[in-house]
C-alpha cells in the first residue's frame, strides 16, 4: 500500500533535508519505488538529489498554483526507483497564493494523490516552519518523522510541532499518525547526546526509531556534490544508518523482516 510521510521540525538544521535525501535513496537501493518532494522553497532535497534549482523550469509551485500536473515537473535521479518533484524559490509566494484557494490546506493532497499511487513511498522534505505549505504536507501525509538533533534544546518547539500535528488530527486528517522520532546527528562520545537520547526515549518511548544517525563528515559532504551519501561512500556511517533505518522503517510497516546479520 503506497505511504505518504512527510517529514517536518520547525526548528532548522535538524536533518529533515539529508534524512529526506538519504532515506528515499537508501529505500530505492532496497528495491523500494520512492518520490521526494520538495516542499522547501530552499530546494535543498532538490540541490542535494543532482539537479541544479536555477534550471528548474517546472516545481511544486506549478502544481500547487497553477494547478500543473505532478507528473508533469517529476525528474528521475540517477538513483533507479527514485523520482523528485523539485522545489525552488518560487515556492515562497505559494503560502499567499493558496490563501484564497477553497480547502486551502488540501491543495498539496490532490495535487499529488494520483501520482503517490504510482511508488511504495512518498517522502515530503518541509520547510523549518509551521506555514501553509507544512500544514499541507501534513495534511497529504498517511504519517511523519519528526527528526530531533542531539545537542542542547532538541525539545525545544517540539510542543508546537505536536500541536499543530494534533490540531491537523483532529480537523483536516484524521488518519494522521506519527511515524517516529528519529535521533539525528548522535555522537555516543557526548555525554549530552546520550542525556538527549534519553530524555527523548523518556518522552516518546516506542516512538523513538531505534536506528540513530550519527555525526558523520561523509553526510555533509555529499549534498554538496549532488549526491545521496550512498552513492557518494556507500561504506561510511552515515550510509549504513540510513540503510538501517530504511530496513526498519520497512520492518515497522510489515514489507521486511530486519535479520541479525544486515545490521552494520
Amino acid at each position: 500500500m503506497p505511504k505518504v510521510i512527510a517529514l517536518a521540525n520547525q526548528k532548522g538544521g535538524v536533518g529533515k533535508t539529508t534524512t529526506a535525501i538519504n532515506l528515499a535513496a537508501s529505500l530505492a537501493v532496497l528495491e523500494k519505488k520512492v518520490l521526494v518532494i520538495d516542499a522547501d522553497p530552499q530546494g535543498n532535497a532538490t540541490s542535494g538529489l543532482g539537479f541544479d534549482v536555477r534550471n528548474v523550469k517546472s516545481s511544486i509551485y506549478e502544481c500547487l498554483v497553477d494547478g500543473v500536473d505532478a507528473a508533469e515537473v517529476v525528474l528521475h535521479t540517477e538513483i533507479d526507483g527514485l523520482d523528485l518533484i523539485p522545489s525552488n524559490i518560487d515556492l515562497v509566494g505559494a503560502e499567499i497564493e493558496m490563501l484564497s484557494m477553497p480547502d486551502r490546506e488540501k491543495v498539496l493532497k490532490t495535487a499529488i494523490q494520483s501520482i503517490s499511487q504510482n511508488y511504495d513511498f512518498t517522502l515530503i522534505d518541509c520547510s523549518p516552519s509551521l506555514g501553509l505549505i507544512t500544514v499541507n504536507a501534513l495534511s497529504a501525509a498517511d504519517s511523519v518523522i519528526i527528526p530531533v538533533q542531539s545537542e542542547y534544546f532538541a525539545l525545544e518547539g517540539l510542543g508546537k510541532l505536536l500541536n499543530t500535528i494534533k490540531i491537523i488530527q483532529t480537523r483536516i486528517n484524521t488518519e494522521l499518525q506519527i511515524e517516529g522520532f528519529l535521533l539525528t546527528m548522535y555522537d555516543s562520545r557526548l555525554r549530552l547526546s546520550n542525556q538527549v537520547a534519553d530524555e527523548v526515549k523518556r518522552h516518546f518511548q516506542e516512538m523513538v526509531f531505534e536506528t540513530f544517525i550519527t555525526r558523520n563528515v561523509t553526510l555533509s559532504e555529499a549534498p554538496s556534490h549532488g549526491k545521496p551519501v550512498v552513492l557518494y561512500d556507500a561504506a561510511s556511517s552515515g550510509s549504513k544508518n540510513y540503510l538501517n533505518l530504511a530496513r526498519e522503517l520497512l520492518q515497522k510497516n510489515r514489507l521486511t523482516k530486519i535479520h541479525t546479520k544486515q545490521k552494520s
